[in-house]
């Protein structure tokens, strides 16, 4: 013990004598014999400047300074007693806190699964969740901000790992009286290309762009872009005002917008449209390492 400084023991041995409101029988709680017990009080008293108690022939009673300081030993004590359970459980990944990112579609999907495992078989395990475009996440990553990511694309890297977690195909949003809804059959891409079509920004949604591009080339047609815009949930409440129609991952139907219809389209490649979890190879966090053998 350094000058200034107390231990966990005279503490313990306060408490008791707190608690028992006389030295012999706290002495006997502890399997000790008074006089040690008496010497650990003394030198406690001289650490932290002040009297503990006020001696008597029948007994020690807290001085008003020993009651404040009794509730704060006691909070002292029970820290202590639990660090290494707290320890153990972080060790093992049963404790601790993992930092997400993830797009705004895979929290209508993925995401909510993952927060329903952990909380069912990790509940000690706090989930910081950040909403992020894909090339965020991966900066985020590589910054030590975040330990995993839902993604739309992963790099070929040997600093990061990733793992496909779900796939999704592309369909027709459209307002409800919309013709393209009024056909009588499915759209194809060459019905909706003779429409404005809400599409995706180029640089902050450079994956979903990079997909409607490739649908209506590889159909042989032009459609008119009206807006570019960065997130999906975006897209749908522009559609659902009105401004056009737009293809979606079918995962976006679950944000039931009133005046947005959902349509499958024959000439649509399936199964499309990716989305991968991704981590440091290298991370030394258990918590993550327990979720992602979860999910």
């Amino acid at each position: 013990m350094t000058e200034g400084s107390y231990t966990l023991d005279q503490l313990r041995g306060f408490v008791a004598v707190a608690e028992e409101g006389h030295f012999g029988r706290a002495a006997t709680r502890l399997h000790m014999t008074q006089p040690p017990l008496s010497r650990q009080v003394q030198r406690l008293e001289r650490t932290i400047g002040f009297e503990l108690f006020t001696r008597n022939s029948t007994g020690a009673d807290l001085t008003p300074a020993g009651r404040v300081f009794l509730e704060e030993a006691r909070r002292l004590l029970t820290s202590a007693d639990m660090a290494p359970l707290r320890a153990r459980r972080v060790a093992a990944g049963t404790a601790g806190t993992i930092r997400i990112g993830f797009t705004a579609v895979s929290a209508l999907t993925v995401l909510g699964e993952w927060i329903k495992t952990a909380a069912a078989e990790l509940p000690e395990v706090d989930l910081v969740l950040s909403e992020m475009v894909t090339h965020a996440q991966l900066d985020a990553l590589l910054a030590g901000e975040i330990e995993v990511g839902l993604v739309r694309q992963v790099p070929r890297s040997e600093i990061l790992d990733a793992r496909l977690v779900s796939t999704d195909t592309l369909v027709l949003a459209a307002p409800k009286e919309h013709p393209l809804t009024r056909l009588g059959r499915a759209p194809a891409l060459a019905d909706i290309a003779e429409h404005d079509v809400v599409t995706y920004s180029p640089s902050e949604a450079w994956y979903f762009y990079e997909l409607v591009v490739a649908a209506f080339r590889n159909a042989n047609v032009k459609p008119r872009y009206v807006q570019h815009i960065s997130q999906v949930h975006t897209v749908a409440a522009v559609v659902n005002a009105g401004l056009g129609v737009a293809l979606v991952p079918s995962s976006a139907a679950t944000l039931a917008l009133p005046n947005l219809e959902f349509l499958t389209i024959p000439d649509m490649p399936r199964d499309t449209v990716e989305l991968f979890c991704t981590w440091r190879t290298a991370h030394t966090n258990p918590a993550l390492a327990a979720l992602l053998d979860r999910v």
